[in-house]
């Protein structure tokens, strides 16, 4: 069932002159012919019995929709149902359904294309086909939820039926609105808050400090801190492999710059810290990082480290 294309008809007067022609259009309004005959004044007024015109009938929602093919050749959307939708070949019709979870992507009638819930716009049409579950995934394609409430971070994705679980970074939760990671202040879960998420108060921040986004140092990983937005929702982020967070730089620096750390519950050294994640040789090259070289100023000659070069000898008519 294809939705017809509503034109409008404008009607327009011309009043006086030529001047004011199209510049009064009206809507289907009846008017009235004024006999110019005199008319027999009477004594008393009589009411007039005339009916008023009668209206014309509104059209029937049915009349909004047609069968026939909009365009002799193309693919169109179903009226009311978001994966459905119509092939169209020398005006012969024949109805189509996308895969299960996939909707009718209705950007161009050139093209036949499924695309996934999140990229369309289905309010208009809401209807869906029935679902085919399978285990762990409602609908036969799509990403999806962890059937677990309480897991905010993993979800699935489906594939005729078969599903790949997949965890989100460390602090992002799965927004089933969108289909991908995003911060849990912006995914709007239930059980999967900022707060519950992480387990951490942004502290009351003194509005004369003029920071808008404070940081503050994960109390229990020392290899993580939180920014705080607009001073009240936590974001948690990360320092980069052998870094910890230095509270009173408010920046990722070396443990070695950072003795704070070593008090933090789960801290101890970069041995026992990286024990089961890294080697013996790449801990020592955390604890002895090789310092940066100066950047060299552009157009002076390259330094070279060695015995100092022997002066020529003088020649014989200087020795004269």
């Amino acid at each position: 069932m294809f939705r017809k294309t509503r034109t409008t008809v404008y009607d327009i007067l011309c009043f006086q002159s030529d001047t004011h022609c199209n510049k009064f259009p009206i809507f289907s309004i009846p008017v009235a012919l004024v006999s110019t005959a005199p008319q027999k004044s009477s004594g008393t007024r009589q009411s007039s019995n005339r009916k008023p015109p009668a209206r014309a009938p509104e059209p029937e929602e049915d009349e909004e929709f047609s069968d026939e093919c909009p365009e002799p050749n193309g693919f169109f959307a179903d009226a009311t149902q978001c994966d459905k939708y119509y092939a169209c070949t020398d005006g012969q019709v024949e109805e189509r359904l996308c895969p299960d979870g996939m909707v009718f992507n209705d950007f161009s009638p050139v093209h036949e294309k499924c695309d996934l819930p999140f990229n369309i716009d289905c309010s208009k049409r809401p209807e869906l086909q029935s679902p085919k579950p399978s285990k762990n995934c409602p609908r036969q394609n799509g990403y999806f939820a962890h059937d677990d409430r309480a897991v905010c971070d993993k979800f699935y994705y489906c594939v005729d039926g078969k599903f790949n679980a997949i965890t989100c970074p460390d602090g992002l939760v799965y927004n089933q609105k969108t289909g991908i990671c995003t911060w849990p202040d912006e995914a709007k879960r239930d059980g999967c808050s900022s707060k519950e998420v992480f387990q951490f108060d942004c502290p009351k921040q003194n509005p004369m400090s003029g920071v808008l986004h404070p940081r503050y140092s994960d109390p229990v990983d020392c290899q993580y801190f939180y920014v705080c937005i607009n001073g009240e929702v936590p974001r948690r982020n990360g320092c980069s492999l052998g870094k910890v967070f230095n509270d009173a730089t408010k920046s990722c620096d070396h443990p070695k710059n950072v003795p704070e750390w070593l008090h933090l519950s789960l801290a101890h050294t970069l041995v026992d810290w990286y024990k089961d994640q890294l080697t013996d040789e790449e801990i020592e090259r955390l604890n002895r990082p090789k310092p940066s070289r100066r950047p060299v100023a552009a157009g002076s000659p390259p330094r070279t480290r060695g015995k100092a070069a022997a002066r020529p000898k003088a020649s014989e008519e200087e020795e004269e």
